[in-house]
């Protein structure tokens, strides 16, 4: 387990997700990703998306068939919780226009903060604590309060990777 928390990695540095001017894979190549890292998408809802999907996907800007969209606000954030290539598009025809994301995490990469051991939960608990420190596999993130607390103070002080 390496030093430090994880890092926030603000998509596209101060222009964020968007066409215009952002070369993604110069952004990517300049950034160091390791596991439990997040990425912050900030765009415009009403003309973008982001959307995960397979490599075949990406090279092609297929935007159909995709893994998972992560579009929600504008403001959306996905951890990188396994060691693999993320991609990401933006579909409507952007990803033509170069609005493509690789990511790669490499196996043994970490970055993860230490995480107090708790008790096992009994049978009967139901608090909020439980029910967010758990693995999703199934969407492939990590889900624990201290980890969502940690991101959302990021993104209120304004300390974000560019």
């Amino acid at each position: 387990m390496g030093l430090g928390g994880p890092v926030l990695h603000k998509v596209g540095g101060s222009k964020g997700w968007t066409h215009d001017e952002v070369n993604y894979t110069q952004w990517a190549a300049q950034q160091h990703f390791s596991l439990g890292d997040w990425l912050l998408f900030n765009f415009d809802k009403r003309y973008y998306t982001v959307l995960e999907v397979n490599e075949t996907s990406y090279e092609k800007c297929i935007d159909q068939g995709f893994i998972r969209n992560l579009t929600r606000g504008g403001r959306d954030v996905v951890q990188l919780a396994e060691p693999r290539t993320y991609y990401f598009l933006s579909s409507g025809g952007y990803c033509f226009h170069g609005m493509k994301l690789a990511v790669t995490v490499p196996l043994g990469e970490y970055r993860l903060y230490p995480q107090p051991q708790a008790p096992a939960p009994s049978p009967a608990d139901t608090s909020a604590t439980h029910r967010l420190s758990c693995y999703t596999a199934k969407q492939g993130i990590i889900i624990s309060l201290p980890n969502v607390i940690y991101v959302m103070m990021l993104l209120l002080w304004g300390i974000i990777i560019m």
